[in-house]
């Protein structure tokens, strides 16, 4: 093998582990250190992985989806909330999760009101949006969004919601730049919502392989 074919297996060994240390809870520098790549060069790889993430989230549909759960991380009362550059630039994660397959069906970055909901619920697949009964806690945002007859508004005691706590809770520890009191924060908002649906995806992949053909 030429020197030059040996550099370009290396090239890409390299960028397949940067790939797979991109979703795990390493700082940019960190992984600079691991895989011995510059920094310039991991930040122009990072963004176009972010770049390639579909817009569907390599959600599997199904051919009639039954219960969504959705939630937001708001407070840092409930230490997940997230920020971009300053703490003072809160932004909320809202996810709905579909309750049998488990797969995140769709995603929102932005702040706590009203129009943010709407963005969520304009994220949703047709089929979903269409047929879905979707579980929610009672924030009053979510009753100007899902229909009425689609809508049921929950406390934790009804325990409808454990699946997208435990998935909220991986998120946080997966990707860096959700950790709390953590050095690895966002400076921009396109990379911070990158991070978040990059891990998205894969873990729809994941739950891909687990569900019936």
């Amino acid at each position: 093998m030429s020197a030059t074919a040996d550099d370009r297996l290396i090239a890409d060994e390299r960028r397949t582990m940067v790939e797979h240390l991109l979703r795990e809870r390493l700082s940019l520098r960190g992984i600079c250190r691991a895989v011995g790549v510059s920094l310039t060069w991991l930040l122009h790889c990072m963004v176009e992985c972010f770049t390639a993430c579909p817009e569907d989230l390599h959600v599997q549909l199904p051919t009639r989806p039954t219960a969504v759960v959705m939630s937001r991380w708001e407070a840092e009362a409930d230490e997940r909330w997230s920020f971009v550059q300053k703490k003072a630039n809160k932004q909320w994660i809202w996810i709905a999760m579909d309750a049998k397959t488990r797969q995140i069906i769709a995603c929102h970055v932005g702040d706590r009101r009203g129009e943010s909901g709407k963005a969520l619920w304009a994220n949703m697949p047709m089929v979903y949006r269409e047929q879905a009964t979707f579980h929610t806690d009672q924030y009053d945002v979510y009753k100007g969004v899902i229909p009425a007859e689609q809508h049921r508004a929950i406390t934790k005691q009804a325990r409808k919601t454990n699946h997208i706590e435990r998935f909220n809770n991986t998120l946080r520890q997966r990707v860096s730049r959700l950790v709390r009191e953590t050095l690895s924060f966002s400076k921009k908002l396109a990379n911070h919502i990158g991070a978040i649906k990059y891990f998205i995806c894969h873990y729809n992949l994941t739950r891909r392989v687990a569900l019936p053909v």
